[in-house]
């Protein structure tokens, strides 16, 4: 499947969605992922946040509401509207293609987004989140993994079912190494199949 196709079906399968996913409540779990991620950037006095796959703009929120600056996109035009409905900064926007200036931001947010994309295209997205972020910026990536597999998940309740692109630890280290220093990897047990890894990041001089 190629990437157009892959983005198209996102799309679709999230407008379909969007209401139930919004009306999901957060597991605990990724609550106090955000709580460290927002008093990390506190610690470090940094105010401007980009969350590139937003969704219905939870976190979005939850960062403005804690006196940081946020934009938020996404590529799912209902999820968009959500996130203006809750009076955030939202545009409709691939994260392929950020339209930014460079060194825009203090911060990137990527929770559970960056797994739909194929293993060989995530380096030129990983490229432009250091793009926007500012020498020496914060960039929280969320995914599950732990095991290496891509492709359409074929057992998935959405239609159209969802691509992701799943790694190992050392794996996804060694692709995020080329363009960040990592500052935190953390492995957690998802189910019996995945994990969840929760990696903060840092803007890598020279890549």
């Amino acid at each position: 499947m190629d990437t157009m196709q892959i983005k198209n079906n996102l799309v679709t399968a999230y407008q379909r969605y969007a209401l139930e996913r919004e009306q999901a409540e957060t597991q605990p779990w990724k609550m106090d992922l955000r709580e460290e991620f927002a008093q990390t950037m506190k610690a470090h006095n940094l105010q401007t946040l980009l969350e590139i796959g937003a969704g219905h703009g939870r976190d979005s929120l939850y960062f403005q509401q804690n006196g940081f600056a946020v934009t938020c996109t996404d590529l799912t035009p209902q999820m968009v509207a959500l996130c203006l409905a809750k009076g955030l900064n939202a545009k409709e926007m691939d994260f392929s293609h950020l339209e930014f200036a460079d060194a825009s931001f203090d911060a990137v947010w990527a929770l559970n987004c960056l797994l739909h994309v194929k293993k060989e295209d995530l380096p030129s997205v990983l490229h432009e989140v250091r793009r926007v972020l500012r020498p020496e910026g914060l960039f929280f990536m969320g995914v599950y993994g732990g095991v290496d597999s891509e492709g359409v998940w074929e057992s998935d309740h959405y239609e159209p079912k969802r691509y992701f692109s799943f790694f190992t630890d050392e794996a996804l280290k060694k692709v995020l190494q080329e363009k960040f220093t990592i500052l935190s990897f953390q492995s957690f047990p998802h189910n019996d199949a995945l994990t969840f890894q929760a990696v903060v990041l840092t803007t890598k001089t020279g890549a």
